[in-house]
């Protein structure tokens, strides 16, 4: 079934539910993690005080973290660079060229990455079409650009036949 590929693994509220103990248990070592939306909202310049805890604690966990966007250079590098965090722009997400560099740069095989993102159309289609194991979060703000627009109304249409199967059972 094609809808499939849309599926993610898991869905959580934010990215502060999901824990590096539990990743850790998955055999996860790394995490390829969307930044619009996902992290912060789209139009929040820097990490917030309780998103830098949740990177220290990955990286006490020795859980790597890179950041694959399809924003620009300009504005994912003026978020990951204080952070110290590596960074793919203009990755062109669903497409897995991006999916497949991070891995790369990390020296992590696919089967020990999650993909964590807020969209159906990029981040969860892009994550599971490159055989990752793909995490959906709830956008961080209401608001979207235009491109996210758009995909949004997809995303409602899709969700709403995985609710009527019986694959998804949580709220929007």
């Amino acid at each position: 079934m094609l809808l499939k590929k849309f599926l993610p693994n898991e869905h959580v509220k934010n990215v502060f539910f999901i824990k590096p103990e539990s990743l850790k248990e998955k055999g996860i070592k790394a995490i390829i993690t969307d930044l619009d939306n996902t992290l912060v909202e789209w139009d929040r310049p820097n990490a917030t005080p309780q998103l830098i805890q949740w990177f220290e604690e990955m990286k006490k966990h020795n859980i790597q973290v890179t950041i694959v966007s399809n924003n620009n250079e300009k504005r994912v590098k003026e978020f990951a660079d204080p952070l110290g965090i590596p960074f793919i722009f203009l990755a062109r997400k669903p497409l897995t060229k991006a999916f497949n560099r991070a891995v790369k740069l990390m020296g992590v095989r696919k089967e020990e990455t999650v993909v964590i993102g807020d969209q159906l159309l990029t981040d969860v289609l892009g994550g599971n079409r490159s055989g990752f194991y793909t995490i959906l979060v709830i956008p961080v703000a209401q608001s979207d650009g235009f491109m996210t627009r758009f995909n949004r109304k997809i995303e409602r249409r899709i969700m709403s036949s995985f609710k009527r199967k019986g694959l998804i059972n949580w709220e929007d």
